[in-house]
């Protein structure tokens, strides 16, 4: 579980805090998206519950631990973290030596480090790849190997921070639902920040922020079904919805709680084979 308590933090420099007040709950397992606009505390947020910024004492616990000075190694044990530009995270000299390079920080043996890189591989769609040098991929394939990374070392909770902005539609695809199977297999807990739509309908919940507070804490069916909050923080509604909600226009009586392509697709072959 990942408690947050009043949590305010302002960057040296700045006139105003970036977070304010901020208390939240995260289950163990839960998925939680985070989503706002541009400033709005999502990355801070992030970096804060992963130690990657100096946090306020007593603010923030994970499994019952402090995120504090003198717990960092401990909580970076348990939590994997993927930025969203690759190229900050690619250090190895290939593809496998990427994903092999925090296996060798935490001294995994050589025995067990291979098949932890060919499951983090296949997961992400990878490893064809695993022999090639960073300059032989597109920025998506290093956003890949990055999140392959984070995966190999096993962590109990995953930050993905705008992780797969820079996949192709079909990649994205691919990576969540990747993910969303590991994470109802594996109980993982997800924390996403985003503004993909698709990757907010797959999370369990979702927090909105606005100007470093959380202005909604709700499901994804309750957050994308609110027009006017979605327009507030820069969210468009996924197309399974915008296409839902045109035909409702049009006298289809599709129940409003359908979210996902799937969920329609399934929904409109019932209705089709009925009239058949």
């Amino acid at each position: 579980m990942i408690e947050v308590s009043n949590l305010t933090f302002q960057y040296p420099h700045q006139d105003q805090p970036v977070l304010q007040g901020l208390s939240l709950t995260i289950p163990t397992g839960q998925w939680l998206a985070v989503v706002g606009k541009n400033g709005s505390g999502k990355s801070t947020l992030a970096r804060l519950i992963a130690g990657l910024l100096p946090t306020p004492a007593q603010t923030i616990r994970v499994n019952d631990l402090p995120v504090d000075e003198a717990h960092l190694a401990a909580l970076h044990h348990q939590i994997g973290f993927v930025f969203q530009n690759p190229d900050n995270q690619f250090v190895g000299a290939t593809v496998e030596a990427d994903v092999a390079f925090g296996l060798e920080n935490r001294q995994v043996p050589a025995a067990a480090m291979e098949p932890r890189i060919e499951q983090a591989l296949a997961q992400v769609g990878m490893t064809a790849y695993r022999h090639h040098q960073p300059e032989q991929l597109s920025g998506g394939q290093k956003q890949r190997v990055a999140i392959a990374g984070a995966l190999a070392l096993q962590p109990q909770i995953l930050i993905l921070d705008e992780a797969t902005s820079m996949l192709d539609p079909q990649g994205r695809q691919t990576v969540l639902q990747r993910l969303q199977q590991i994470h109802q297999a594996q109980a993982l807990t997800i924390i996403s920040i985003t503004h993909d739509p698709v990757e907010v309908a797959m999370a369990d919940q979702v927090a909105v922020l606005d100007q470093g507070q959380i202005l909604r804490l709700a499901t994804p069916a309750v957050v994308l079904n609110d027009q006017a909050l979605v327009q507030r923080v820069g969210l468009v509604q996924p197309f399974s919805m915008q296409l839902r909600d045109r035909l409702q226009h049009y006298g289809v009586p599709v129940p409003k709680e359908y979210l996902t392509k799937g969920a329609l697709e399934q929904w409109l072959k019932r209705q089709l084979a009925t009239k058949a």
